[in-house]
This record gives structure tokens, sequence and C-alpha cells, in this order.
């Protein structure tokens, strides 16, 4: 027997599959069904479901700090601060000091309320190609960001993954 949860999921994984457009009729509609996804999946769901979407080998960094940038431009200023702490943080565990990455990504600022835009996109941009795994698990914990991501890559995968899901 079905569970509703799985009928849930199964709904909102084939809408976010189907997704691989540029413009969508009504783009309220699916951020809410994104968010809706994003408050009802569990942090490792979304990590798994992350690390196998965004990898370097799949699609390069050159096609996603474009899309990064964008999106990270839309996210709410909050969000923002948020993504940029979280890169900081796990990055810090790493060995790298906020102040060694403020001078080697060229940052304006290392104090997140400060940062602008291009300076998280530029940080997430760095996790994804020299720490994917810290990538997969900020965005496991700031899933805003990725409701904002066009890149068509992006659309077949997500298409991929939650066929993957949904069948086991």
């Amino acid at each position: 027997m079905t569970s509703t949860s799985d009928e849930y999921k199964r709904q909102i994984m084939k809408d976010l599959a189907g997704g691989n457009k540029e413009i969508l009729p009504d783009e309220s509609e699916n951020f809410d069904k994104f968010d809706d996804f994003a408050q009802r999946s569990t942090h490792e769901e979304r990590r798994n479901i992350f690390s196998n979407l965004f990898q370097p080998d799949r699609i390069s960094s050159a096609e996603m700090e474009p899309e990064l940038q964008k999106a990270i431009a839309k996210i709410q200023p909050n969000q923002r601060d948020d993504v940029a702490r979280e890169f900081f943080s796990h990055l810090k565990k790493r060995g790298l000091s906020d102040r060694e990455l403020e001078r080697q990504l060229g940052l304006s600022s290392r104090d997140p309320n400060r940062m602008k835009p291009d300076d998280v996109a530029k940080l997430a941009g760095f996790a994804y190609h020299s720490y994917p795994d810290i990538f997969h698990e900020v965005l496991a914990d700031q899933p805003a960001l990725v409701k904002f991501l066009s890149n068509p890559l992006v659309g077949a995968a997500i298409g991929a993954i939650a066929s993957k899901w949904l069948h086991k």
C-alpha cells in the first residue's frame, strides 16, 4: 500500500523532473512546490539528491558558476547571508580561514552580512569546484538556492534523480 507521503514525493519529483524549461507559465506555483518539497524532505534526502545531481564531472564549473551567480542574486539577502555563513563554517573546518578565502577569491568582504551576491557566488563556485561535498551539504541546508538554477543540464539531471529516487 502506498502511503500519502510516498504519493506526495512521487508527485513533487514528477513536477521537478518536468521542469526542464527556461520560462515557466506560473513560476510562483513551481516555487511553492519546490519549497514544499524542501520542507518535507529530510536533510539527508536533499544532500543525497544534490550530491548525485551537482558534480563537476556532470555539470562543469564553467556551466555552474554563471548559474550560481544568477541564483544567488535572486535569493533573499538574509538567505544569502546564511549561505555565505555556512560555506565559511564548513570551509573553516577544512583549515581555510575566512581571511584566506577573502584574499584568495578576491571577495569584497569576509563578513556574510556585508558580502555582495557576486562574493557569495565566488564562494559557492569555489566550493563546487574544490569541495563538492561541502557544496552539497550547504545546498541541503539552504535548498532555496536550487530553485533558482535554470541550466537545462540541471533540469535534465533533476529528472534523472527524480526517477531514481521514485524507484527506491
